[in-house]
């Protein structure tokens, strides 16, 4: 997969660019730990990989700079973030070039001159046009002594790379191996050493998956996050829907403004409309002062409302004033209140359904899904897009837990999460594998894993109950009918009914509360 960018959308540069006019010291070094944090943020790999060897090339003085990283399955080397306006990738063999040569022997190669040097692959130059004069080349190492990429700069301006240069490039090579090792793409390397049928594959840091149903969602998200447009995530509890949020916002020209989530479903709904538009002195008893909803919180950023299903008919109509005049009162005030926010919202109800049912505002629901990214379930997503999320969790849960080094997912464990038809999606996978890595040593064996003795079931194992005769239920009292069933027959468990019936256990609470049985 090449790199890929996106001219429209104001990218990782930035937040390089903006790290360096804060930056207190000129000690390059130092720059690059300023914009550290971003690593954990779901941003575009590429881009972020890009910014980074911009400063690199920057730093040392150098025309070019240009970031390798090891391809194991193929034995090769390839650019994943270069100054490469001729060709969008270049690929190595191990051990060819200098750069194939660092990779497999280490060190710092410090080429005064292309001319006559035996380790200069030539081919490079004469494939882009461009001649290279002197280069200067050091690993990427991980944390334990692994080399997994080289990082590389071509052509000092007015000179050749000296000494000072040569500790300089091996500082700042540290510190982006250490970040590296912060982000998805790490485990995605190392995942494509054990499992060569695979390539390596990513976009958003944190988001993981290469199938066609999310490369068609990163397409989505890559094209939006350059606007303003409401964005409104769909898709089962569980899928993701929240980093999908995020690397929206993330990659947004808003991205240095707050990110405010809103949980409906966590929330009263007498509780909701304070929340978000807040409230004045003594709109009610209790309110001795004014405060902040979470609107006026976000100005400039992006407001993320979660379970949007679940939002009162009541405030439905405020958040439509919001969505298309960008204003609203406090609760218990008169006083119009501007704002400037950009509204991201995700549910797992049929919102349509919602609409017709009267559940839901008609004009609400056509005004919020400008752009609409349906997620798919963690079962529809293939075996591949499992192991690698089962992968990144486990390197996940290493670290979160300061464990000295990640066990193995061994090939049974593996077979029995690919058997699973995970109702919970990513969250249980996610769940379910951190149980595992906490309670193994080396290796994860298929019965570590929290996951029942069920394989991936075609059918259920029970028979629906049996309906009155007379005139035919409808679609709503059948499914009561055997919701309830189910219930009891998991004796009122609802993680386990939620698991029989497939659904996320806040979608069969909801049912519940329909059926008026809110109450645990």
């Amino acid at each position: 997969m090449t790199a890929i960018t996106c001219l429209d959308v104001p990218t990782a540069v930035d937040f390089v660019l903006s790290a360096t006019r804060m930056a207190k010291s000129d000690d390059p070094t130092q720059v690059l730990l300023s914009v550290s944090g971003w690593v954990g943020q779901e941003v575009q790999l590429d881009e972020l990989l890009q910014a980074l060897v911009d400063r690199v090339a920057r730093a040392m003085q150098a025309d070019r700079g240009t970031l390798w990283l090891i391809d194991y399955a193929r034995g090769e080397l390839f650019t994943r973030a270069a100054h490469l306006p001729e060709l969008k990738q270049i690929r190595v063999k191990l051990g060819q070039g200098v750069a194939g040569h660092v990779a497999v022997n280490g060190g710092t190669v410090n080429m005064p001159t292309a001319h006559g040097e035996k380790r200069f692959h030539a081919e490079i130059d004469r494939l882009t046009g461009y001649q290279t004069k002197t280069l200067l080349a050091v690993p990427l190492v991980d944390a334990g002594g692994e080399i997994f990429g080289v990082l590389q700069v071509l052509n000092k301006l007015g000179g050749r790379f000296d000494d000072e240069d040569e500790q300089r490039i091996g500082k700042m090579a540290a510190q982006i191996s250490s970040a590296l090792q912060a982000t998805s793409l790490y485990p995605e390397l190392k995942r494509a050493k054990e499992q060569p049928q695979s390539p390596v594959g990513y976009f958003f840091n944190k988001v993981i998956g290469e199938s066609e149903p999310m490369r068609a969602i990163y397409k989505i998200v890559q094209k939006a996050a350059g606007t303003d447009a409401t964005v409104l995530i769909r898709g089962e509890s569980g899928c993701g829907k929240e980093l999908i949020a995020r690397a929206v916002h993330v990659n947004s020209k808003r991205r240095t403004q707050p990110f405010v989530k809103v949980d409906c479903a966590a929330l009263p709904a007498t509780l909701i409309e304070n929340e978000l538009f807040g409230h004045e002195k003594g709109a009610f008893t209790g309110a001795e002062a004014r405060s902040v909803g979470k609107f006026e919180s976000a100005q400039g950023g992006t407001v993320f409302i979660d379970e949007l299903g679940e939002l009162p008919m009541s405030v439905q109509g405020k958040l439509l004033r919001v969505l298309q005049d960008r204003e609203f009162e406090r609760v218990g005030g008169n006083q119009t209140v501007k704002v400037d926010v950009r509204i991201v919202a995700a549910t797992n109800r049929d919102l349509k359904k919602m609409v017709g049912e009267g559940k839901f505002r008609e004009d609400l629901y056509y005004r919020i899904k400008v752009v609409e990214v349906l997620l798919p379930p963690l079962r529809e997503r293939g075996p591949e897009d499992l192991e690698r999320l089962a992968r990144h969790f486990i390197a996940a849960s290493t670290k979160r837990h300061q464990l000295k080094a990640e066990p193995r997912l061994s090939a049974g464990a593996l077979e029995r999460l690919k058997a699973w038809h995970w109702p919970g999606n990513v969250r249980e996978l996610e769940n379910c594998i951190e149980s595992a890595v906490v309670l193994s040593e080396d290796e994860i064996v298929a019965e570590a894993l929290p996951l029942p003795d069920l394989q991936r079931p075609s059918t259920r194992r029970y028979d629906m109950p049996t309906l009155p005769e007379g005139n035919p239920p409808t679609l709503a009292e059948v499914e009561k009918k055997h919701i309830m069933w189910v219930l009891e027959r998991a004796k009122n468990n609802r993680t386990a009914a939620a698991k029989l019936l497939d659904i996320g256990r806040n979608t069969l609470a909801r049912k519940l509360k329909d059926y008026g049985l809110g109450d645990e």
